[in-house]
């Protein structure tokens, strides 16, 4: 059986975030999916998943789940054998965006949660094709599910985020870097220095997809993880 593969979901999402990888990906390796933890820090929440993690795995990770990844890179690179980010973003918040999202805090505990999520995930961040709408109510009902304390959670983890560039230049391992080519969030040009400046890093660009990839292009995601995960190169490297 091929080495453990650990899934870290998102902003305010759970397994079904990758519910389309999971029967895939966990056919001939098994698969640990990492839950959202109660934490409000990157070193917080990696630590309550470090008892659950094995010896040795490769890593698959969206979004806010992409910088718990880099914090485990950072805590234990010798026992990450490769490493996929979908849609993050290794730069800190800026002063001023951290600022604007105190009013997100205060609204989600007084019942706006599903308007928070709008801001924080607009509908124009996902590709503009017939299953936008489907994929977003996805969205807001692993957002409810997870409840405005998560929100707060998550955003104060966003908020606090370090800049993680000095890690990922230290990154020995091969590295895949997806993103969607509609994405307003994390645009090609933050993917693209993201896969330049890893020593092993190579960019997977998904088509006809936003923000959330793996959800709006399932098949064409799965696919390309599972020819990383076999150890074959994705199509475009930038080395």
């Amino acid at each position: 059986m091929s080495e453990a593969l650990v899934l870290i979901p998102g902003f305010m999402a759970d397994a079904r975030s990758f519910m389309p990888q999971l029967a895939r990906l966990g056919a001939d390796r098994p698969v640990i999916l990492v839950g959202p933890g109660l934490g409000d820090s990157l070193e917080k929440i990696t630590a309550d998943i470090a008892p659950h993690l094995p010896p040795r795995f490769a890593l698959v990770a969206h979004g806010l789940g992409g910088n718990i990844a880099i914090e485990i890179l950072r805590k234990r690179p010798e026992a990450v054998t490769r490493v996929a980010l979908i849609a993050t973003d290794p730069l800190p918040e800026t002063p001023q965006l951290a600022a604007e999202q105190e009013a997100l805090l205060v609204a989600a505990k007084t019942g706006h949660l599903n308007a928070c999520m709008q801001q924080m995930l607009p509908l124009a961040a996902l590709h503009d094709a017939p299953w936008r709408e489907e994929v977003m109510a996805l969205v807001m009902d692993m957002a409810e599910t997870l409840g405005p304390d998560q929100f707060q959670r998550h955003l104060r983890v966003l908020q606090r985020r370090p800049d993680q560039q000095k890690t990922l230049r230290k990154v020995h391992v091969p590295t895949m870097i997806i993103a969607g080519e509609s994405d307003t969030l994390i645009p090609r040009r933050r993917a693209e220095f993201l896969a330049a400046m890893m020593p092993q890093g190579c960019l997977e660009i998904i088509a006809e997809a936003g923000h959330l990839p793996q959800l709006e292009q399932p098949e064409a995601v799965t696919k390309a993880l599972e020819t990383f995960l076999a150890g074959r190169l994705p199509t475009l490297m930038l080395k």
